[in-house]
């Protein structure tokens, strides 16, 4: 009767997913979110140059104010060392620190080197939109137009690479111009991926990535770019996204806080990033909302 029906049909919901074909037969019906950049973006909002020197500036702030750290790099290269050191002693001069020693300079969390660097603070917190959960906030300061506020971090496909089960019901797919993908899932199947890709990629004490994005304690405080919400009616958009290569003279020192791997090893080419640039000035206390093509399939 009905009730047999019932208890096979709730067997059956719990057994389906281990039968392929049923998988592959709804894979469409899963939703599955892709962010496409709009054509629009090939006329960047701001040069790579710009995007360069301002991850540059970032990154060598957070490493200075890690340098207790990196000893395992200054071991391989005094090189990078003595350039450290250096800037150190300028910075020390500037803020009218007189002693050199490094052992009485003040440690800063990640989002104090931000505000410092770069004059604003970003955070992930519930989003102003009722349904969309989590959102990215300017938390402190103050962001021109025209400024590099976040990245998006993650595993990068090209367009021929396996992403099937890492897409399944995954909210975190973003899709550049040219086809390739960004994962930013930090749960599941795309973490693990993530987290095997990146030790892969390690050179000795040299980290190619970040892997902190992955964690509350973020080493990179602008890798929160997958949690900005799409504009909608009410709310809308204040930063673009905007796709960067990194060039291969970005520093080896600090590729430990870029937030993206390469899914395949073998592939020799850019690390592809996406940032998310100001289109107006932002306040604080102001949330993120971006201007992306969301396709369900």
């Amino acid at each position: 009767g009905p009730a047999m029906l019932r208890g096979l049909r709730r067997r059956w919901a719990v057994y389906k997913y281990r039968f392929v074909p049923w998988l592959a037969l709804n894979l469409r019906r899963q939703r599955r979110t892709l962010r496409y950049v709009p054509e629009g973006s090939r006329d960047k909002i701001i040069p790579d140059e710009d995007v360069f020197e301002t991850l540059l500036k970032i990154f060598k702030a957070l490493f200075m104010n890690d340098l207790s750290r990196q000893a395992h790099i200054f071991a391989l290269l005094p090189e990078i060392k003595r350039k450290y050191w250096e800037l150190l002693a300028v910075e020390q001069k500037h803020s009218k620190v007189n002693s050199c020693n490094h052992q009485s300079q003040r440690v800063f969390s990640p989002e104090e080197v931000l505000f410092n660097t770069l004059g604003f603070v970003i955070t992930r917190d519930r989003s102003s939109l009722v349904s969309a959960g989590t959102g990215v906030f300017v938390t402190k300061g103050f962001v021109p137009k025209g400024t590099l506020v976040s990245m998006y971090p993650g595993t990068v496909y090209r367009r021929y690479e396996p992403i099937f089960f890492q897409s399944l019901g995954n909210p975190f797919i973003f899709r550049c111009i040219d086809g390739i993908l960004i994962d930013g899932n930090d749960k599941g199947l795309s973490r693990s991926v993530y987290r095997s890709c990146s030790r892969r990629d390690q050179l000795g004490p040299f980290q190619m990535s970040d892997e902190s994005w992955l964690t509350a304690a973020l080493q990179n405080p602008l890798a929160v770019g997958q949690y900005v919400n799409n504009c909608s009616h009410e709310k809308s958009a204040n930063v673009c996204y905007q796709e960067f290569d990194v060039p291969e003279y970005f520093p080896v020192e600090l590729k430990q806080y870029l937030p993206n791997v390469v899914y395949s090893h073998d592939i020799e080419s850019h690390m592809r990033c996406v940032v998310l640039v100001t289109l107006r000035d932002i306040d604080q206390g102001e949330e993120l909302f971006s201007n992306y093509y969301t396709v369900v399939n």
